[in-house]
């Protein structure tokens, strides 16, 4: 077996805290990854990163090794790590990025009571193909790792993360500069021969899978099937993020990190009650207008209170207000489902909201018609006598 050496980064935090360990991504060192993360996370463990072979701080190696051979290698390392804190052979969190996901599974299927928490982050059971990457690994043997510069630029960050963030990137592509033309060659070929999908259901330690919405090289199909395929897996997508998440999105990342590792409930995003309630109203008042909303709240009971605030909430918070659909779309629903109906007051009311919306009175007619051949020709002819009413009193009101 064949042990590449792996060199550990210290990114803070006390040794009085639990640790947590940190993995690269292919062609970055720990500290371009990983630094804007780190003192976040240095408030909750001691952060322990490391590099590649051939990367960062770290040696070539001078053999060929799996990745199964690189996460002993990274157990050793944290085994040194921890005999100075006096804690040999106890847990640690995890977290790895791409090739340092990859490894985290591992770890997780070969030393599974060694590794309490994992997040694993822009990566796959199996990452690409095999030829894929014995074609890079002899691109960067033949020309260095410069020649797969532009390659990285494209695939690593998400649209427009260059440009607001040009510090970050000069950063990573600094380091994937500097790195050793045969250490990312072996890293590459270890790739070629990792797979572990048949495995996952082997692991039973808690598994966080981070995807980047826009993450080319690991999209978050590969993702999904980790957080499914392990025995307590969960995903979480990140929009507006690539393939190297915890330098595009640090203060997010850490934050899941340090919830999933410590075993604080997520922040919960969901809107309350009230604030549900709220955007309804506003979405109600701008499709149906004030004087419709004004006249339907003057005209509350008692009895029909409750029925008001039901249709506040749900239709327009819960519905009106998703993002999925613009409000023209919604609007031809909307109109469609009346006329199948035979609601004719609600269709008059909602002719009114479609030309808010923006629909033009020819993209009605061509709706009724739509609806002759799937609703009826008797809800259609009525459906044309209320537009016609209603189109017309809009028309002469503006």
């Amino acid at each position: 077996m064949t042990v590449p050496q792996v060199t550990a980064v210290r990114l803070g935090g006390s040794p009085a805290l639990p640790l947590l360990v940190l993995g690269p991504s292919l062609g970055t060192s720990a500290r371009t990854l990983w630094t804007r993360c780190a003192p976040e996370l240095a408030k909750s463990f001691e952060v322990l990163a490391w590099d590649l072979p051939g990367h960062g701080t770290n040696v070539a190696a001078a053999k060929p090794f799996t990745v199964a051979e690189l996460a002993a290698g990274v157990l050793a390392m944290v085994d040194d790590m921890l005999a100075e804190r006096g804690e040999q052979g106890t847990t640690f969190a995890y977290a790895g990025d791409s090739v340092g996901g990859a490894v985290g599974l591992q770890l997780m299927l070969d030393a599974p009571d060694r590794v309490d928490t994992a997040v694993v982050l822009c990566t796959g059971a199996k990452i690409g193909e095999p030829e894929g990457w014995h074609e890079r690994a002899a691109t960067v043997r033949a020309s260095g790792t410069p020649a797969v510069l532009e390659r990285s630029a494209a695939n690593w960050f998400a649209p427009g993360f260059l440009e607001r963030e040009p510090e970050t990137g000069a950063a990573l592509f600094h380091a994937l500069q500097d790195a050793d033309r045969e250490g990312y060659a072996l890293v590459c070929e270890a790739l070629a021969t990792f797979d572990v999908r048949p495995r996952l259901h082997e692991i039973t330690t808690p598994v966080l899978a981070v995807a980047g919405a826009d993450d080319i090289p690991a999209p978050p199909a590969g993702l999904e099937e980790i957080a499914i395929g392990v025995k307590n897996g969960r995903l979480v997508v990140l929009d507006g993020v690539g393939h190297l998440a915890p330098a595009e999105s640090p203060e997010e990342v850490a934050r899941l990190i340090r919830e999933h590792a410590t075993g604080e409930p997520p922040d919960d995003p969901s809107p309350t009650v009230a604030e549900v309630r709220e955007a309804g109203m506003t979405v109600r008042r701008e499709v149906l207008g004030d004087a419709h909303v004004d006249r339907a709240i003057a005209s509350t009971t008692e009895l029909t209170a409750d029925f008001q605030d039901f249709i506040t909430q749900y239709a327009w918070g819960s519905v009106w207000t998703r993002p999925g659909l613009d409000r023209r779309s919604r609007s031809l629903i909307t109109l469609t489902a009346l006329v199948a109906r035979g609601h004719h007051e609600e269709l008059a009311m909602h002719l009114r909201a479609a030309r808010t919306n923006g629909l033009t009175n020819d993209e009605i007619k061509e709706l009724l018609l739509q609806t002759a051949i799937y609703c009826g020709v008797p809800d259609a002819n009525t459906a044309f006598r209320i537009a016609q009413d209603v189109l017309a009193e809009i028309d002469q009101e503006s």
